[in-house]
């Protein structure tokens, strides 16, 4: 299932656009969402099957003020959810994440990152919640932040419910920054301080930590 600026693309897709995943299919299913956002964005990800994995790639920008709300429930004993998210915001974005076990034995995994520029405010929150009679479940979900500007804000607001014992249940946030020693080492090799800067937000967006 794709989508781009916000929008589900029937012809990008292989699949309908989904609001309850209920039907196994042999392969994973994978849910891209791609592009710039703005105002109030929404996406719902309902997985009631057994044995049924689910890839979720989110690499979105916005130049705007906007929401962007995501839901993950997983009802799917033996199912599992993995996903990176990738962002690069240019204004103000909230960012507000839950993700529900709703049954025994599943697996909700999630990394998100964020580039502020200048002048930006990135608020990131994530609500990781593990009902009664959910045991063995993985819960994971990982902040990591980059500031583009000395200017740029970004607050962290990770919040954990959990009703019944979890095989894990992590949170984790920390910010990316370039050394001076390593940065000294870049220069004096006779980059300038643009490249540099892209040096670093290269590292940055391909640094992603393996659950």
């Amino acid at each position: 299932m794709v989508y781009r600026d916000g929008v589900y693309k029937p012809e990008l897709s292989t699949l309908p656009e989904l609001k309850n995943i209920s039907k196994k299919y042999d392969l994973p299913i994978h849910i891209i969402y791609v592009g710039k956002i703005s105002g109030e964005n929404i996406l719902n990800i309902n997985l009631n099957q057994p044995n049924q994995p689910v890839f979720l790639s989110i690499n979105i920008e916005n130049n705007f003020p906007a929401f962007f709300n995501i839901f993950i429930k997983n009802a799917g004993k033996n199912s599992e959810i993995r996903g990176h998210i990738m962002i690069k915001n240019s204004s103000d974005l909230d960012v507000k994440i839950f993700a529900e076990h709703q049954e025994s034995n599943t697996g909700i995994l999630l990394q998100t990152k964020i580039i502020g520029e200048k002048d930006s405010f990135s608020k990131i929150s994530g609500t990781a919640i593990i009902n009664k009679d959910c045991e063995n479940t993985k819960s994971d979900i990982r902040f990591a932040a980059l500031s583009n500007d000395k200017s740029a804000k970004i607050r962290f607001t990770p919040r954990q419910k959990i009703s019944s014992v979890p095989i894990s249940a992590e949170h984790s946030a920390y910010m990316f920054h370039i050394l001076p020693t390593q940065e000294n080492y870049l220069r004096e090799s006779g980059l300038s301080g643009t490249q540099v800067k892209n040096i670093m937000t290269e590292s940055f967006i391909n640094d992603f930590n393996l659950f």
